[in-house]
C-alpha cells in the first residue's frame, strides 16, 4: 500500500509539472523568436500604459549596470563578475535553456503582452513555467570573451523593439508612456501614443517634464551678482532629456557657455532651450514630439557638473520655468498649459 501510495504522489507531480510546462508549446519552449498565441484574438491592436506603474512592478535588469543600445534593438548591459539578472516585469518563464550562439537564455512572458529576453548568462536560476514578479533574481550575469554582460532585448509578438521607448538605458528609469502595438500583416508596429498618434488623439500626452526624476540644484533668478536665466535640474550624466512639447528644432550646436545647446520652437511663440547637453540627438528643422529624447545631459560649456539648464522663452522674453513646470513633482501643470494653448498667455513672475 506504501509503495502504491508514493507512486500515486510521483504521478501527482509529474502530472502537475507537466501541466505547468505545457502551457507553451514545445517550440515556445525551445525557440527565442516565436508569436505569442491569442495576442491579437481579440483586437488588431493593444496599448500598454507605462504611466501607471508602481516602483513594485519594474525592474532594470541588471540595476547597477551600464547599458548600451546596439544594432538589431539590443541592449548591452555590462557588470561584475556574479551579479543578479533580474527580472523586468511580473511574468512566467517560457524559456530557460542553453542555446546556440546566445550562452543560456531566459525569455519571460509578461502580462502587459511584452516578452523579455536575458542571453549570455552564466547560470539560470529559473525554469520554463516559473512565475516571477519585477525584480526577482532570475539568472547569474555571463558574458563572453573575457568580459561581464547582459544581452538583454524585448519583443512583441516574437518580433525586438526599440527599447529605448521602453527604458531609458543610462538612467534605467522606465518611460512614463503609453505604447500601442498594432499588427500589420505579420508584422507589429509599435509607437508611442504622443509620437505618431494623431494629435486630437484624447489619449496623447502633450506634455513632458524635460527629465524626469532629476531635482532642481539652481533655481531662477538672482544668483550672486547676476541673473540665473533658467534652472539647473541634475540626474546622473548622460541621463535622456525629453522634449516639453511638440515643435521644431530651430537650434542644435555648440553655443558659448551653453555648450551644446537645443531650441525648440512650440505653439504660440513658446519656445525651450536644453543645455550642457553631452550630444544632441536632433538637427535644425527636426520635428520632435512632447516626450521625444533629444539630448543627453552633459557637462559641455561653462558647467560645473553635468546637469541640464533649461529655459522658457515666450515672443522673445526669458521667464521662469516654473510658471510651466512644477519642479518638486517633476511635471507639468497642465492646467495652466491648456489654458495657454487657448489664450497664448502665461504669467511671467
Amino acid at each position: 500500500m506504501k509503495f502504491k501510495y508514493l507512486l500515486t504522489v510521483v504521478a501527482c507531480i509529474v502530472i502537475m509539472t507537466s501541466a505547468t510546462e505545457d502551457e507553451f508549446t514545445a517550440l515556445e519552449r525551445q525557440q527565442i523568436s516565436i508569436a505569442t498565441p491569442g495576442l491579437f484574438d481579440h483586437s488588431e491592436a493593444f496599448s500598454i500604459d507605462f504611466g501607471g506603474y508602481r516602483k513594485s512592478d519594474y525592474s532594470f535588469p541588471l540595476p547597477v549596470g551600464k547599458a548600451e543600445v546596439k544594432s538589431g534593438n539590443e541592449m548591452e548591459i555590462s557588470t561584475k563578475k556574479g551579479d543578479a539578472v533580474k527580472a523586468m516585469f511580473d511574468g512566467v518563464v517560457r524559456l530557460s535553456r542553453h542555446i546556440s550562439g546566445h550562452g543560456n537564455v531566459i525569455v519571460v512572458r509578461h502580462n502587459n503582452g511584452l516578452e523579455t529576453v536575458y542571453a549570455k548568462n552564466a547560470e539560470n536560476l529559473v525554469k520554463v513555467g516559473d512565475k516571477v514578479k519585477a525584480g526577482q533574481t532570475i539568472a547569474i550575469v555571463g558574458g563572453d570573451d573575457g568580459r561581464t554582460f547582459l544581452t538583454f532585448y524585448i519583443m512583441v509578438n516574437g518580433g525586438k523593439v526599440n527599447p529605448e521607448i521602453i527604458v531609458m538605458p543610462k538612467s534605467h528609469k522606465l518611460t512614463r508612456r503609453t505604447l500601442l502595438c498594432k499588427r500589420k500583416g505579420s508584422n507589429v508596429d509599435v509607437s508611442v501614443m504622443g509620437g505618431n498618434e494623431k494629435q486630437n488623439d484624447p489619449n496623447r500626452e502633450i506634455a513632458f517634464y524635460p527629465l524626469p526624476g532629476a531635482k532642481v540644484i539652481s533655481a531662477y533668478g538672482r544668483r550672486g551678482g547676476r541673473t540665473h536665466s533658467g534652472v539647473d535640474i541634475k540626474t546622473t550624466p548622460n541621463d535622456n532629456i525629453l522634449a516639453a512639447f511638440d515643435g521644431e528644432v530651430i537650434m542644435s550646436q555648440k553655443y558659448a557657455a551653453y555648450g551644446n545647446l537645443i531650441k525648440i520652437r512650440h505653439e504660440k511663440g513658446l519656445e525651450t532651450w536644453y543645455s550642457h547637453n553631452s550630444k544632441n540627438l536632433v538637427q535644425v528643422g527636426d520635428k520632435v514630439k512632447a516626450g521625444q529624447v533629444i539630448a543627453l545631459t552633459g557637462q559641455t560649456g561653462r558647467a560645473t557638473t553635468a546637469h541640464l539648464h533649461f529655459e522658457l522663452h515666450l515672443n522673445g522674453t526669458r521667464l521662469n520655468p516654473s510658471v510651466l513646470f512644477d519642479h518638486s513633482s517633476n511635471s507639468v501643470k497642465m492646467s495652466v498649459y491648456k489654458s495657454f494653448l487657448k489664450t497664448g498667455k502665461l504669467s511671467r513672475k
